[in-house]
């Protein structure tokens, strides 16, 4: 009964609360209000519209400038993410129209992949060049058993591989590497870097793995190509709509 008249009472309190007017205060320079309170106008943005390449994003620029405000900003926010924004509006926010965010072959980096998948990937997710062409010969002719009997001192390897039906040959395992894996929009060149190329044996034979060492340098590079296809597939527009790209 007790319990009943005590929520009674707190509805009514609550009631009272609501129904009074804000109350606002300053505390050391600062305004603080007691409610919520919410505009019953706010300014009208559009739903950004997702994309996949960097055509879409130079298509719809210019095809729907009138979709486009006063000025415009292009960030290249990754090498696999693009975002067109409006220049400040109401209350200094920014309308998002337009994210491409680019499609590309996830080969995992610092893990190792027994023999088969390691080459399907190599295959898949890698232009061809002379330094994969070596790794994918060293990789696809080694034998189970034979890379923990040499030195391994961080830098180089030594394995044997097959080169014939019954002689084997020693070989030194390339390193580094410079390779260019499909990693960014596939409208400007792959940058090429550094990865350090390491054997190893498991109970499923010989696993393989490539590490990145370049420190991350090429985002840079591809962020920069990114920048650059936009400022020349835009050219007019960049100025006509006064549109800056950043990266």
């Amino acid at each position: 009964m007790m319990e009943g008249l005590r929520e009674a009472l707190q509805y009514v309190v609550g009631l009272k609360v609501d129904g009074m007017d804000p109350k606002i205060v300053e505390i050391d320079g600062k305004t603080y209000c007691d409610k919520d309170l919410r505009r019953y106008h706010s300014f009208d943005m559009a739903d950004e519209i997702r994309a996949n390449t960097l055509t879409a994003v130079v298509d719809y620029i210019k095809g729907k400038s009138e979709e486009l405000r006063e000025t415009m900003l292009l960030h290249v926010v990754s090498p696999t993410e693009v975002r067109l924004y409006s220049g400040l509006i109401d209350e200094r926010d920014r309308e998002y129209l337009l994210k491409s965010s680019a499609i590309v072959n996830e080969f995992q980096f610092d893990h190792y992949y027994d023999q088969e998948r390691f080459l399907i990937e190599l295959q898949s997710n890698f232009i061809p060049t002379e330094d994969l062409e070596s790794i994918m010969k060293v990789a696809g002719t080694i034998q189970a058993g034979t890379t923990t009997n040499y030195k391994d001192d961080g830098i180089s390897q030594k394995t044997t591989i097959k080169s014939g039906i019954a002689n084997n040959t020693d070989v030194i395992v390339p390193n580094p590497v410079r390779l260019r894996p499909y990693r960014t929009f596939g409208e400007i060149e792959q940058p090429e870097s550094a990865y350090v190329f390491r054997i190893k044996d498991s109970e499923r034979g010989p696993a393989f793995k490539l590490v990145e060492a370049d420190g991350g340098l090429w985002k840079n590079a591809a962020m920069k190509r990114i920048k650059g296809y936009l400022e020349s597939g835009l050219a007019e527009e960049l100025e006509k709509y006064h549109i800056t790209v950043i990266a």
